[in-house]
């Protein structure tokens, strides 16, 4: 697959993801916006009730306080309107009527038996004026007691409308019967939540709070509302209500929609996890590649050669001296020299592919090792007058290590060193060991060659990594020996990290490795 197919892949599924992501975030904003509004209505709608019922409260109070003020006249009224009905009613009692209508009027009655006369005209006359009489006192009665309720009920009113905005909010409303009236309406409304509130009076001063709020409130979460309503708006007094938790009660609206975000995170996290390592086996596969037509190129001259000097050989025509003899023996042993040392790249690359080495571990003396790979490589860089020193300042050298492996990771780096050696410069090649504080080893291989740059210095121990140098073939290698080195060291849980040389000069290898006291 081409890398611009690659790319194209990844840009739509980038878009795809993001597009949904941007749904499911649009999608919960809408919502937790939605369940903010919700909640605030539910809230005014408790609190417009409890103003409600203050107010009730307020009003029944007042007709109280009247009806009790003026009960004592009240009854001193009752009882003298009582009186003067109960003399009509017994003079009533006297007026009687016989069975044609006619009003018999008897001053007195003296027994049942007496007989009943009939009336005079004049008596007649009189009678009906005392009926027509006491209908008027009733009807004056009525529109007395009439004018009375009319006139309570206006002073009520006008109680209402003046004589309360004189009281002090802590006169006007009971604290706890309000608290206990916000805890019923906001449970009648699906709030079972702690919260906390406020009455602030006409000059916007707090005069009673029913808990300690512990963090400042958002002032968007402070609802508020007037407590009389009807109060002209100077005397207004007002009831601010806070709860503590409608964060969290607003988010568990939405926490049906969390598991849909987690699986869209981990599919984004997967889909950018396989674009890496598309790309990874991409460029591993250009490396191989690369090494394959290197590793062709190398084995093609030591091949071609042992076959010309096997041909030599078999040639009746050239003269087989001595010399002749040497010289193409020679040929051949040097030629299957480099054919071995190919073989063991290759063997090295299939190293890569197991999980880990097996190691023959041993304990080993580090100043001895690195003593003894000196000793052995000091004439290779003798050969192009260069120097080999070592400094020793590792006091606890004994690690738990694999000889062969330690070894070969040593002369790896000091033949890269001879390798990018600067041709015009002499070679100076330095070994250190020194111990740090946290019961570690540590090897310094430090050279004055032509160094790497620093945006290569993580990459160049990556599989068939070579620092780019165009088409030159003036230096042989595959990109194998520091990735060799650094799976080699991590296999013995250590680690290898490289750095630009001493005065921006050469590059300096550091290794790391556990003591065995550690």
């Amino acid at each position: 697959m081409r890398k611009s197919t690659i790319w194209l892949l990844a840009i739509v599924m980038a878009f795809a993801f993001a597009g949904l992501l941007f749904l499911q975030v649009k999608y919960v904003s809408i919502i937790l916006k939605k369940s903010s509004e919700q909640f605030n209505e539910t809230v005014k709608r408790s609190l417009h009730q409890v103003s409600k019922n203050l107010e009730l409260d307020e009003t029944r109070k007042y007709l109280e306080e009247d009806i009790k003020r003026d009960e004592n006249e009240y009854l001193q009224n009752s009882q003298d309107a009582q009186k003067n009905l109960a003399q009509t009613i017994s003079q009533q009692k006297l007026q009687i009527q016989d069975a044609n209508g006619n009003i018999l009027h008897i001053e007195q009655l003296h027994s049942f038996s007496q007989k009943f006369e009939p009336l005079s005209s004049l008596d007649k006359k009189q009678a009906s004026n005392n009926i027509v009489s006491t209908s008027q006192d009733l009807q004056k009665t009525l529109k007395r007691r009439f004018q009375y309720q009319d006139a309570l009920m206006k002073e009520v009113v006008y109680s209402m409308l003046y004589t309360p905005n004189l009281k002090p909010i802590q006169e006007r409303v009971d604290f706890k019967k309000l608290n206990n009236y916000l805890k019923t309406e906001f449970i009648n409304n699906g709030l079972n939540l702690p919260f906390i509130f406020l009455v602030i009076n006409k000059d916007g001063k707090t005069v009673y709070q029913s808990g300690e709020i512990k963090k400042e409130p958002i002032a968007s979460d402070i609802i508020t509302y007037v407590l009389f309503p009807n109060d002209p708006p100077s005397k207004q007094n007002y009831l601010k209500v806070y709860f503590p938790t409608k964060g969290d009660y607003i988010s568990s609206s939405v926490t049906f929609i969390v598991p849909s975000v987690v699986f869209s995170l981990i599919l984004l996290v997967t889909f950018v996890f396989t674009i890496y390592i598309v790309f990874r086996q991409k460029r591993l596969s250009e490396m191989k590649n690369d090494f394959i037509n290197n590793m062709t190129h190398e084995l093609k001259t030591p091949v071609s050669t042992i076959s010309l000097a096997a041909q030599m050989l078999k040639d009746s025509d050239i003269t087989k001296s001595p010399d002749v003899f040497k010289h193409i023996s020679g040929v051949i042993n040097d030629e299957t020299k480099r054919l071995g040392f190919l073989v063991e790249k290759v063997l090295q690359m299939s190293l890569f592919e197991r999980q880990k080495a097996a190691l023959k571990l041993k304990e080993v003396d580090a100043n001895d090792l690195v003593i003894s790979v000196a000793n052995t490589f000091v004439l290779k860089v003798e050969k192009y007058d260069g120097s080999l020193d070592i400094d020793l300042q590792a006091t606890d050298s004994s690690i738990y290590v694999d000889e062969m492996h330690i070894t070969n990771v040593l002369f790896n780096l000091m033949d890269n060193a001879v390798k990018y050696r600067r041709p015009e410069v002499p070679l100076t090649l330095m070994v250190r060991t020194w111990n740090d504080n946290n019961g570690k080893l540590l090897i310094a291989v430090e050279d004055n060659g032509i160094g790497i740059k620093k945006e290569y210095l993580k990459k160049v121990f990556d599989r068939f990594f070579r620092v780019p140098t165009g088409n030159v073939h003036d230096v042989k290698g595959f990109g194998l020996g520091l990735a060799y080195v650094r799976k080699i060291i991590e296999d013995h849980k250590g680690t290898i990290r490289a750095e630009i040389g001493p005065g921006n000069v050469g590059t300096k290898f550091i290794i790391t490795l556990p003591l065995i006291k550690s």
